[in-house]
């Protein structure tokens, strides 16, 4: 939770909204979180969740009027690495351990537009973009992928 409150927007960081954690709790029910350690500290996550868990917020609900997915689709994110392990390809492992859990399903996430270094990082990762959308006058890039 520190992590996801580290890189919040409003703290400097990049990711659009805070995920309460009974709601992070019930995704965990559903599908897959991804979590990175170094000894002791968590320095990566990845979460997962069904299209209905997290469809009542706001910027997720404006991303699947974009785009839906095929059925059996899953949000893929919030995505966060630490400061200290940026660029070591953390991501991408973290990605890969899910594509494996996640076989055949269809990944959505969206990505504001001025965040150049994630959307270098997952157009990397094989993600291709299927749709635009507009939310609090800033500009979000949906984008897909089949594990």
């Amino acid at each position: 939770m520190q992590l996801l409150e580290d890189n919040l927007a409003s703290n400097g960081g990049t990711l659009s909204s805070t995920v309460p954690r009974e709601t992070v709790e019930a995704m965990m029910d559903d599908l897959p979180l991804i979590v990175a350690r170094r000894g002791s500290e968590i320095v990566g996550f990845l979460m997962t969740s069904n299209l209905s868990r997290n469809a009542n917020i706001p910027v997720v609900k404006a991303m699947l009027f974009a785009y839906q997915g095929r059925e059996n689709a899953y949000i893929y994110g919030p995505i966060c690495v630490s400061q200290s392990t940026r660029g070591q390809g953390l991501a991408k492992k973290m990605f890969n351990a899910l594509k494996d859990k996640l076989k055949g399903r269809e990944g959505i996430l969206f990505i504001r537009n001025d965040n150049a270094p994630s959307i270098k990082a997952h157009q990397s990762m094989g993600m291709k973009s299927v749709a635009e959308f507009t939310y609090n006058d800033a500009d979000y890039t949906v984008f897909s992928f089949i594990g």
